[in-house]
C-alpha cells in the first residue's frame, strides 16, 4: 500500500503515519488481505506457485503466505483436475506432445512441476 500511495505522489512520512493508524485500528491487515487474496486466486484456478509469487510482489512475507497456503494444501490436486477439465475436458491423452502442452498450461497457472508430472504423466 505504501508503494502504491508513494508512487502517486503522496509524501512518504504522511503515508507511513496514515498506514500506521489504519493498522493500529485494525482497518488494514496483511493477514486479512492475504487470506482474501488466496481465496480469490484459488477460486479463479491459480496454483500455489503463482499465488505465492503474486503475494511476494505485493510485499507479503513468506511466513504469512506459507501459513495461509497450508490451509489449501489438500485441495491442490482437485483444483488442478478442475483447471485441466475446464481447459481440455476430462478426456485423457496419451500423446506426449499434448501432455507437454497441458503441463506448460498448468505450470503457467501456478501449479508445482512435481504435482503436474504426477497428475498428467502418472495418471493420464
Amino acid at each position: 500500500m505504501h508503494n502504491k500511495l508513494y508512487g502517486r505522489g503522496f509524501d512518504s512520512d504522511d503515508v507511513e503515519a496514515v498506514l500506521d493508524d489504519l493498522e493500529r485500528t485494525g482497518l488494514l491487515s496483511d493477514a486479512r488481505f492475504t487470506e482474501s487474496y488466496i481465496e480469490w486466486r484459488v477460486g479463479r484456478g491459480s496454483g500455489p506457485v503463482r499465488i505465492r509469487r503474486e503475494l511476494r510482489e505485493r510485499g507479503i512475507d513468506n511466513a504469512m503466505i506459507a501459513n495461509f497456503l497450508e490451509i489449501y494444501s489438500g485441495e491442490w490436486w482437485e483444483l488442478l483436475k478442475s483447471v485441466r477439465d475446464r481447459k481440455y475436458g476430462s478426456e485423457l491423452s496419451q500423446d506426449r506432445k499434448e501432455l507437454s502442452r497441458r503441463a506448460r498450461f498448468l505450470e503457467y497457472r501456478g501449479f508445482p512441476g512435481e504435482l503436474i508430472r504426477q497428475f498428467l504423466f502418472d495418471f493420464e
